[in-house]
């Protein structure tokens, strides 16, 4: 198995340890999650991919689903739970994600969660036969709430660069969290994770907003 990987010129051990594991290590100034990733996929040699980021892991099924898989398919989706302070979080469980498929039979996109032109919340599309692995892909993006606040502000700042501000835009934005904010706590079931679970649907329910209002205030 060979192990690649990009390092966007990290200032802790994250090299020496990588490659005292046998990685091999690629820097590379950061631009954005697209071109990295396209970077990433350009260096790779082997028949698949398998795409993780640094705070990502595969749990015991999914490692021996992988080990596993039919190779007769071009890709396969890992379903992926993202935890809040350190518990897994209902509205984030089993996010299907293209992550393991073969060289050349797959393509990444933007994928921003408004309308604006930004290179973030990128997937990997392909354009043969996809199954599903079993399994989950363990997401700890978040170990605390400083960390969630910080990457909210990232990512609606960098949306916002990307977007055309207009009242008509904040108006809509603002009606449509309303609505989302509820269908998030009962529907989705955040509101059974308790106050972590409130604190994540309001967040992303006033995600839209924040972008809206960040871009007409550019």
């Amino acid at each position: 198995m060979h192990v690649f990987v990009l390092d966007a010129c990290s200032t802790d051990h994250t090299v020496q340890f990588a490659r005292g594991a046998g990685a091999e290590v690629v820097q590379r100034e950061w631009t954005d999650f697209v071109e990295a990733r396209r970077f990433a996929l350009d260096c790779v040699r082997t028949p698949w991919v398998l795409m993780l980021d640094a705070d990502e892991a595969l749990d015991d099924v999914l490692r021996e689903a992988i080990a596993h898989a039919d190779p007769a398919v071009d890709g396969y989706r890992l379903h992926r739970t993202t935890y809040f302070c350190g518990r897994p979080m209902r509205m984030w469980r089993d996010e299907p994600l293209l992550r393991l498929f073969k060289r050349g039979r797959a393509h990444l996109e933007a994928a921003p969660a408004t309308e604006a032109d930004a290179a973030l919340h990128e997937r990997w599309v392909a354009g043969g036969t996809v199954g599903d692995l079993a399994g989950t892909l363990l997401h700890y993006s978040y170990p605390d709430v400083t960390a969630y606040r910080k990457k909210f502000a990232e990512y609606t700042a960098i949306e916002a660069r990307g977007s055309r501000g207009s009242f008509a835009a904040l108006l809509a934005a603002i009606v449509r969290g309303a609505v989302r904010f509820p269908y998030f706590l009962f529907v989705k079931g955040a509101l059974l994770d308790g106050l972590g679970g409130v604190y994540i649907a309001y967040g992303s329910a006033t995600y839209p907003v924040a972008v809206a209002w960040k871009a007409l205030r550019r």
